[in-house]
């Protein structure tokens, strides 16, 4: 699995004109599902969603993680992240977690990180969504399980 996080501000994805997931000072993480990856990669995921050390401390260093400043962590399922760019001019999603698998991992990650921390929202799991945020720095690091 992989996810590409964002350190926001604040961030929020809409669907059909309506919100369905928002944040404020948080994460945004867009996540993609490989082929291969299994309930292993999901524990390893959220656990570095939740402990990454991407927000400042009072000396201004990235020492603190998404728990220790009390922010949100808003998940937005993204296909393209398997995507294999390494060749031509057209990506290539062979390597892409089939869709009912994806589904079923992304929610799995979704329902574990909502036990795990109270303030988590989502997109919706093959949307068409509009996805809004304030990078804040800019920070954004790709995570991989």
């Amino acid at each position: 699995m992989k996810a590409l996080i964002q350190r926001v501000t604040r961030a929020s994805v809409t669907v059909e004109g309506r919100t369905v997931g928002a944040i404020d000072h948080g994460l945004l993480a867009l996540v993609g599902v490989e082929k291969g990856d299994d309930e292993t990669a999901v524990e390893r995921l959220l656990h570095k969603l939740l402990h990454y050390r991407v927000f400042g401390d009072a000396q201004g260093k990235m020492n603190l993680n998404l728990q220790q400043v009390e922010g949100g962590l808003l998940l937005v399922s993204q296909f393209t992240l398997a995507a294999d760019t390494r060749k031509g001019l057209r990506p290539s999603f062979s390597s892409a977690a089939p869709p009912a698998e994806g589904d079923r991992l992304f929610h799995m990650l979704l329902e574990r990180a909502e036990a795990a921390w109270p303030k988590v929202a989502s997109g919706e799991f093959a949307a068409d969504m509009q996805v809004a945020l304030v990078n804040d720095g800019p920070v954004t690091f790709l995570l991989e399980s």
